[in-house]
């Protein structure tokens, strides 16, 4: 069930128009933006909402905050249904966490999930952040609302330039 929901998510991905948000890199700095989606028909009181903005280097932790308007679907113990999606110019979504906090296979250990366990609040933290980290992340949520279930999503942009400083 979770890998049809997750192909499902991926297919509507490409379908729907996303906002980014733009992470540059000058030097050893980076400039975290976020911005909201609000869903339409059954969900459009569902906004996931990423923060306004943050700075990190290479080789630091960054977290990428996700805040559902309402909460989201619970799935066990701790466990929300909200994954991480990562994406690189000109290839599909790559999944790195589902279950708030579950790596998929393969993820590196510098990329964990977390919630405060209130079904609102979700963080992406990204340890050592690299250079191959860019590309768009994705804040996807499962709701139920009026017997009916709903997928929303967010995504933040990364985008590293690479300047020389003379």
């Amino acid at each position: 069930m979770t890998l049809i929901c997750v192909l499902i998510w991926t297919l509507l991905c490409f379908i729907q128009e996303s906002s980014g948000v733009q992470l540059s890199f000058s030097s050893a700095s980076h400039v975290l933006c976020g911005s909201s989606l609000s869903a339409g028909s059954v969900g459009q009181n569902v906004v996931l909402t990423q923060p306004a903005a943050k700075s990190v280097q290479l080789n630091q932790k960054v977290t990428i905050d996700c805040k559902a308007s309402r909460q989201v679907a619970h799935w066990t113990g701790s466990h929300y249904f909200l994954s991480w999606y990562h994406q690189k110019s000109g290839e599909a979504p790559k999944a790195l966490i589902y279950g708030t906090s579950d790596r998929f296979s393969g993820i590196s250990s510098r990329f964990s999930g977390s919630g405060s366990g209130n079904g609102i609040d979700f963080t992406l933290t990204i340890s050592g952040v690299q250079a191959e980290d860019s590309g768009v992340y994705y804040c996807q949520s499962y709701h139920y609302i009026n017997s009916q279930y709903v997928y929303k999503s967010e995504s933040l942009e990364a985008v590293w330039e690479q300047r020389e400083i003379s």
